[in-house]
């Protein structure tokens, strides 16, 4: 009795040390999962082991997660842009850095822009890339964390989105759990986009919006790349285009896999059954993947073929999206992917 006391006294107090971004495992047999916060970034580890690293510097265009890997420290993102100079590696999309949240045009309605993109197809505000006019996403508080479980943490954070010219069109809560499952990390984003300075209509593009961008080594385009699957049971591997089978779908999920090293790992994206807005899908055999729930007839999407009502906020209203990243090893089917939507899905 006296032993268990100590144990769940010990186990308290490491819980609250957790909560100030303090990392002390009680063994090597029992990691916790832990946040160390700073100016830049947020860092989530479980145990020793890094498990992501959520950048919101003044300097970065838009948060987003790098690194990002799966469990025995698998990076199942790629590094470029943010390491330089490793031969070989792609190069293409800057604005494509590892995993983050987005969309490519938001149209703040009534407002004169005083700075456009410089693309032509962009009425609003574009927050997908770093091309001329594009918009900023900016990291205004990070609130303090929450211990569910010894496996897992939440903490909330708060965004502004910025035309070019640094006004502000849009508020976003955006709480972010980070837990260990058995065969992965799932990373729950639960964002909420608020209408705060004007109405608001997501622009019909492709050009979104809960994308990741996967290692050169598993991407569809390279001899022994690896394989898509989608959640209703359809599969890429090995093409020699980017015409996908499952472009443009409508799918709980999308999952890219594998080998990383001499090992199978790979990455998924979860879209919430409940969500008002249900992705289609922006994957690609370059490395891209993404949940977009904005994007209508104009994108091309064969899933929303005919689809010409666009997402929109009046002034004051909120919408709430909820999605998931799960980096895992194995497998699209020995990675449990099915089985960590489902508790995705049902874990609120």
């Amino acid at each position: 009795m006296i032993l268990g006391y100590l144990r769940d006294t010990l186990m308290r107090n490491l819980l609250v040390l957790i909560g100030f971004g303090i990392a002390w495992p009680l063994s090597a047999a029992e990691p916790v999962m832990a946040v160390k916060k700073s100016k830049e970034s947020l860092e989530f580890r479980f145990g020793d082991e890094l498990v992501t690293n959520y950048v919101i510097s003044t300097s970065a265009v838009k948060p987003y997660f790098w690194p990002l890997n799966a469990p025995g420290g698998l990076a199942v993102t790629r590094a470029w842009p943010m390491i330089k100079g490793t031969a070989g590696e792609t190069t293409d999309h800057v604005h494509q850095k590892s995993a983050w949240f987005c969309h490519g045009d938001v149209i703040p309605v009534g407002m004169t822009l005083k700075t456009k993109s410089a693309d032509k197809h962009v009425q609003g505000v574009d927050f997908w890339s770093e091309g001329a006019g594009h918009g900023k996403m900016v990291c205004t508080d990070v609130g303090e964390v929450k211990i569910i479980s010894p496996a897992s943490v939440s903490i909330p954070t708060k965004n502004e989105w910025h035309t070019a010219d640094d006004e502000k069109i849009l508020d976003e809560s955006r709480m972010i759990r980070v837990q260990k499952l058995a065969k992965g990390y799932l990373i729950v984003l639960e964002i909420d986009l608020h209408a705060s300075v004007c109405p608001i209509t997501f622009g019909d593009t492709k050009e979104g919006s809960m994308g990741v961008r996967v290692p050169d080594g598993i991407r569809l385009q390279v001899k022994g790349g690896g394989t898509i699957t989608s959640s209703d049971g359809k599969t890429a591997d090995a093409v020699a285009k980017d015409n996908l089978p499952l472009w443009g779908i409508v799918a709980d999920w999308h999952d890219y896999t594998g080998k990383i090293g001499d090992q199978t790992a790979g990455i998924a994206i979860f879209d919430d059954s409940k969500n008002q807005h249900r992705s289609v899908w922006h994957t690609r055999a370059y490395g891209l993947m993404a949940a977009n729930p904005f994007g209508r007839h104009l994108s091309g999407f064969p899933g929303v073929k005919g689809n010409k009502e666009l997402a929109t906020l009046a002034k004051g209203d909120h919408l709430k999206l909820r999605y998931g990243i799960y980096s895992h090893t194995g497998d699209a089917k020995t990675g449990d992917v099915a089985k960590a939507y489902a508790q995705f899905c049902n874990d609120k």
